[in-house]
């Protein structure tokens, strides 16, 4: 068995965690999300802590993954619909910014055009100052993925370090070109 998927998620006030068939839905403060669960495993709740256990089906080294997964991604539901979930770009470049208009978040970052950039339901972003973006939401995944699709516009590139990436990311520089004599 897998020792993530061994540890019970404790419940805090306010979330209730239903459980029909193979669909589970999480509900908090700040929303609610939904899953469906892998035959493999079956999630179990009881108080204020929620388990997850193998049914037996299934190749055993899969199950096993599937439980330590099932069990995280159960976790992070609970997470999300209770803090949310946050992550932080900065553009590096000189007169690169962003500015945050309705659900999208335009990029002016050295192409000959602005780049515009969606977000998905559930997800906000702001810009508190033209060279930093903050992205929110309750879905891990969906906070994650909006963020490596903005990073990816602009990549921060290893001579100059400009770029767009997340806060406190190291850029390793290379040395430019040296000349030999």
């Amino acid at each position: 068995m897998s020792r993530i998927g061994k540890a019970p998620v404790t419940l805090p006030g306010g979330v209730t965690v239903d459980v029909k068939g193979r669909d589970v839905t999480v509900k908090g403060p700040k929303g609610s999300l939904c899953m469906s669960l892998r035959p493999e495993v079956e999630l179990a709740v009881e108080g204020s802590e929620a388990t997850v256990t193998l049914n037996g089906s299934g190749a055993p080294r899969q199950a096993r993954a599937f439980h330590g997964m099932t069990r995280a991604l159960v976790n992070n539901m609970v997470h999300g619909v209770t803090k949310g979930y946050e992550k932080k770009l900065e553009i590096v470049g000189v007169g690169w910014n962003a500015k945050a208009q309705g659900d999208k978040v335009v990029l002016n970052i050295g192409f000959c055009h602005d780049v515009p950039v969606k977000m998905p339901d559930g997800v906000k972003v702001e810009t508190p100052n033209p060279t930093s973006i903050v992205i929110t939401g309750i879905d891990k995944q969906a906070v994650g993925q909006i963020a490596a699709e903005i990073r990816a516009v602009r990549p921060p590139e290893p001579y100059k370090g400009k770029g767009i990436r997340y806060e406190g990311e190291y850029v390793r520089r290379k040395a430019g070109k040296s000349f030999g004599s």
